[in-house]
């Protein structure tokens, strides 16, 4: 019984052995280099490993010395790929690539040298030395960009997560460090508008509040500029995006102490030529400034405007009839008030009955001697036979 099993016990050893020999003799050990133009090392990138025989992937990051390795590649013919960090693969922005690489059942090295890559790419294509020179620089080029973008882009979220708590001042200092960087990105400035005019608000010094609301509409105009004079903008809502510039300005303009009327007024009017999709409201948004500023003739026009571009924007009728009560006189005992009043108040009700305003509605419809006349929710009764 015991030689039984001792030659079971010896049987399931050879398996193990015979196993771990086969899975060895059919993988691999890749390793290598990378370096750019200048021969500096590739950190943080990856080396991308694709199995043409079955699709497998194999990602490898690089060390501080640009330096890949891996065990256990099965072997095979790979299309190998050198990106410069994690967010290239996702996007397919390789830097080079080498087709129908062979990993063999031992040790393979495969490095990736730009410098020599573009001088041997230069030799088959017959270019010069000048010609050369021009296609590395425009890689070195290309891989700052990376760099650029990626710490602009640490610093955009960073502001944002400060601002999302209240933090303005901080967003104001990370933002400022960015544009120190690169002052040409219009999302930056952009944000940085954002940062100043929100700080504004938190100030109980007048001339502290006016100076960053100052700044503020000083950062949106360099937003707006940077993105207008781009020519190959590629940005599938570029109207949008720069609607909104306007929309944010204009309401710098109009937090400004007196407020800036005219250049609020115009800077919604830009906004609702660029997106008319959102007119209903930015119109609102200049009928607001013009109340606040006791204008309110001009008042009504724009809720008239935000009205007809969206006739279902209740705020918008009842802030008409506000304006509107507001050129009321008296004769003898009696408000009265100019023609439309009563209809705009009763519009918002149609539309929001429950809304935040309805009662005033209603108070203002009380005060012209007038009904709650709405349709809102009333069904025509079946005739009875």
């Amino acid at each position: 019984m015991k030689n039984k099993l001792a030659l079971f016990m010896a049987t399931v050893l050879v398996v193990g052995v015979c196993t771990a020999s086969m899975f060895g003799q059919n993988s691999g050990t890749v390793k290598g280099v990378c370096k750019d133009n200048q021969g500096n090392p590739f950190v943080d990138a990856m080396v991308v490993y694709q199995n043409l025989d079955n699709g497998q992937k194999y990602a490898l990051k690089t060390n501080k010395k640009g330096e890949y390795f891996s065990l256990g590649l099965a072997s095979g013919t790979y299309v190998v790929t050198l990106y410069q960090n994690a967010d290239d693969v996702k996007a397919n922005k390789e830097i080079f690539h080498f087709n129908k690489f062979q990993v063999q059942l031992t040790e393979n090295t495969l490095d990736f040298d730009m410098k020599k890559q573009v001088e041997e790419q230069a030799k088959g294509a017959g270019l010069s030395a000048e010609d050369v020179k021009k296609v590395q620089e425009q890689q070195d080029k290309q891989k700052k960009e990376v760099t650029t973008v990626k710490g602009l882009n640490d610093k955009l979220l960073g502001a944002r997560a400060a601002s999302d708590a209240g933090d303005y001042d901080k967003a104001v200092s990370m933002l400022e460090e960015a544009n120190q960087v690169d002052p040409s990105r219009d999302l930056i400035w952009f944000n940085l508008g954002d940062a100043y005019r929100n700080s504004a608000l938190k100030q109980t010094d007048t001339a502290e509040r006016q100076k960053r609301l100052e700044s503020s509409v000083d950062s949106y105009k360099k937003a707006i500029d940077l993105k207008t004079a781009i020519t190959d903008d590629k940005d599938p809502n570029r109207a949008k995006h720069l609607a909104s510039y306007y929309n944010n300005l204009g309401d710098a303009y109009g937090k400004h102490r007196p407020p800036m009327v005219d250049q609020a007024v115009a800077a919604y009017e830009q906004a609702s030529q660029l997106d008319p999709s959102g007119a209903a409201g930015y119109y609102y948004n200049s009928g607001a400034v013009l109340t606040n500023a006791g204008q309110a003739d001009k008042a009504i026009g724009s809720f008239d405007k935000s009205i007809a571009a969206d006739p279902t924007n209740a705020n918008a009728y009842y802030q008409k009839g506000v304006n509107l009560l507001g050129k009321a006189t008296l004769q003898g005992d009696k408000m009265v008030a100019p023609p439309g009043t009563a209809e705009a108040f009763q519009k918002y009700l149609e539309l929001q009955p429950n809304g935040q305003m309805a009662d005033a509605a209603k108070q203002m419809l009380s005060s012209i001697g007038a009904s709650v006349e709405t349709s809102f929710g009333n069904k025509k009764k079946a005739a009875k036979k």
